[in-house]
C-alpha cells in the first residue's frame, strides 16, 4: 500500500505540476466552498496533489520513511484505513479552521502522512527521529509532544503556506486510530516508556 500511495501521489502531482496546471487548480481543497459548491471530491483529490516539487519530495520521503514500517506492523488493509482516516480527519480540521475564509485553499498529503508518522511513534516508542538541520536523534515521544505543541501554536499564528491545522489534526488522527484499532499497542508503548 505504501508504494501504491507513493505512486499515485507522484503521478497526480507531476501531472498537475508539469502537464496540466488546470488539474492542480481543480484539486484545491477550499473549505469555504466545500458545501455551497459541493466540492466534495476535493477532500480526497487535494491530498494527491502538491503545491510544488519540494512539497511533493518532502511528503514522499516522509511517507517512504514511515509507511513501510507501519504497514508491516498493522498489515496493508489497516494501513490503508489509517491513511484514509488521517486524510479525512486532517481535512475536517482544515475545514473547521478555515470554513469562513473564501480565499483559503489547501493541497498536499501531509495530514494523512502525519497520521502514519504518529502511529509509528506508538508502535515504535523507543525509536528516534532526525529532523533537519539538527544533527542529533530526537526520541520519538519527545518529537511527538514537541511537534503537537508547535503545530497548535503555528495554527493559531499562521502565516505563509503551511496548513498547520491539517498537520495537527492528522497527527492526532494517527494516535487515535491506533487507540481505536489496537489499544494493546498503546499499552505496550506506555509500558516500554515507563519501564
Amino acid at each position: 500500500m505504501t508504494w501504491l500511495l507513493l505512486a499515485l501521489i507522484g503521478i497526480v502531482s507531476v501531472a498537475g505540476l508539469g502537464v496540466s496546471p488546470g488539474l492542480r487548480e481543480r484539486c484545491l481543497f477550499r473549505p469555504y466552498w466545500l458545501l455551497p459548491r459541493r466540492q466534495y471530491g476535493t477532500v480526497v483529490s487535494s491530498a494527491f496533489m502538491h503545491a510544488d516539487y519540494g512539497h511533493l519530495l518532502f511528503n514522499a520521503f516522509t511517507l517512504w520513511s514511515f509507511g513501510g514500517v507501519v504497514e508491516r506492523a498493522v498489515g496493508p488493509a489497516r494501513f490503508l484505513a489509517l491513511y484514509a482516516f488521517g486524510l479525512l480527519v486532517s481535512q475536517a480540521g482544515t475545514w473547521l479552521s478555515h470554513r469562513r475564509d473564501p480565499d483559503y485553499a489547501s493541497l498536499g498529503a501531509s495530514g494523512a502522512i502525519l497520521a502514519v508518522l504518529f502511529a509509528s511513534v506508538v508502535y515504535y516508542p523507543t525509536g528516534s527521529l532526525y529532523i533537519m538541520p539538527l544533527p542529533v536523534p530526537i526520541p520519538a515521544p519527545l518529537f511527538a509532544v514537541g511537534y503537537l505543541a508547535y503545530s497548535a501554536y503555528a495554527a493559531r499564528h499562521a502565516r505563509g503556506r503551511v496548513n498547520h491545522d491539517a498537520h495537527f489534526s492528522g497527527a492526532l488522527a494517527g494516535l487515535a486510530f491506533v487507540a481505536l484499532t489496537d489499544p494493546g499497542a498503546w499499552r505496550r508503548a506506555i509500558g516500554l516508556l515507563a519501564g
